[in-house]
């Protein structure tokens, strides 16, 4: 006699299309934003299979609709992938929010992670409050305000993510250019910026994946040698999504970078407590800039981070033998895991790499 057939898993793979109202020049976050919609439909694509069935839902921001066709799917859980609304990253947890007033479980992160996630005072805030070593920081609405940090110090959009809004211009080294990048940010994004002592060093990201559990994938650097002379060693928007550009060029990633075993550990254990301190869940990426002195500063917490086959978090998966279309089906059965608890299991995190 047969074993019982499996149950297939329904998976509706949401994702946000404000990118398709607005326009390369006219909105500073457009490459990132129409990222999604080519993730979706790979994430979906991958997902149908003997065992799984998915269904690609795009929200334009009607939520109700949403309701209804989730109520259509009847899906044993949603695949968010929505990562703002009418153009505002800080709606971001809406989507999540409503998915679980529906009982459906979602994967990622939840609502008030991710809300959380879009302030970059409020991440700081919880940082510091757990210990965990992050740049000290200021948060100004005007040009003029009065800011105390030490240069160099690099400016950002405090509401905004995937490095939108971070330019060359970011870094600056004296008043007069911080006041003029200050103001340009300002204009531009139409948001409060923080300023933040810029810290010189290594530039480290910590990809984890797990649910209740979550485990420390091994550690990557990114690689700044190839950046033009005198160019700012970081991450900016042009290195993240203008393929081919100087800044892509320069900042290439180095998976399991030459390191101390005790400074790896330490880069290890504050990606771990900045994950816990801000409640992220099934799959994150902790950024560090690891100083000179050898303390890593956590300078971004990234839940839901980009899922894309080749973004940090795929690769790192891979180098423990977890390809993408597995990594994506673990990222569902964490979700699956959590439909019949009647509430989510604790948070717990393996420092093991």
């Amino acid at each position: 006699m047969g074993s019982p057939s499996r149950k297939v898993v329904r998976v509706a793979v949401v994702h946000n299309t404000d990118y398709e109202e607005a326009s390369p020049d006219g909105d500073p976050g457009y490459a990132a934003r129409a990222d999604v919609q080519f993730v979706a439909r790979i994430v979906a694509d991958q997902l149908a299979d003997a065992r799984h069935e998915s269904h690609l839902v795009a929200v334009d921001g009607d939520l109700v609709t949403l309701r209804e066709r989730l109520r259509q799917i009847e899906p044993d859980c949603v695949f968010n992938l929505c990562e703002s609304l009418a153009g505002d990253a800080r709606l971001e947890s809406a989507v999540p929010l409503l998915v679980e007033t529906l009982g459906i479980p979602c994967t990622g992160s939840p609502p008030e992670a991710l809300s959380r996630a879009l302030y970059k005072d409020r991440v700081k805030e919880s940082l510091q409050r757990a210990g965990v070593p992050t740049p000290p920081g200021r948060v100004l609405k005007r040009a003029d305000e009065p800011c105390d940090l030490p240069f160099p110090a690099i400016v950002k959009p405090v509401h905004e993510d995937g490095s939108v809004g971070i330019t060359q211009r970011s870094v600056v080294r004296e008043e007069t250019e911080l006041r003029a990048t200050v103001k340009e940010t300002l204009a531009r994004h139409r948001q409060p910026v923080l300023v933040e002592q810029y810290i010189a060093g290594r530039e480290l990201n910590v990809a984890m994946l797990g649910f209740p559990a979550a485990r420390v994938l091994p550690l990557c650097e990114i690689d700044f040698s190839a950046l033009p002379e005198g160019a700012a060693r970081i991450v900016s928007y042009d290195a993240k999504w203008k393929t081919d550009s100087p800044e892509d060029r320069g900042t290439q990633p180095v998976h399991n970078p030459e390191l101390p075993a005790g400074i790896a550990a330490r880069v290890r254990r504050v990606a771990v407590d900045a994950f816990r301190a801000l409640g992220l869940r099934d799959y994150g990426r902790v950024d560090i800039r690891l100083a000179p002195s050898g303390v890593p500063y956590v300078v971004d917490v990234n839940p839901n981070c980009d899922l894309s086959p080749n973004a940090g978090m795929a690769r790192a998966a891979a180098a423990v033998g977890i390809d993408y279309p597995a990594l994506l089906k673990l990222v569902v059965r964490y979700a699956v895991r959590r439909r019949s608890a009647t509430k989510a299991a604790p948070l717990s995190v393996s420092r093991k790499g």
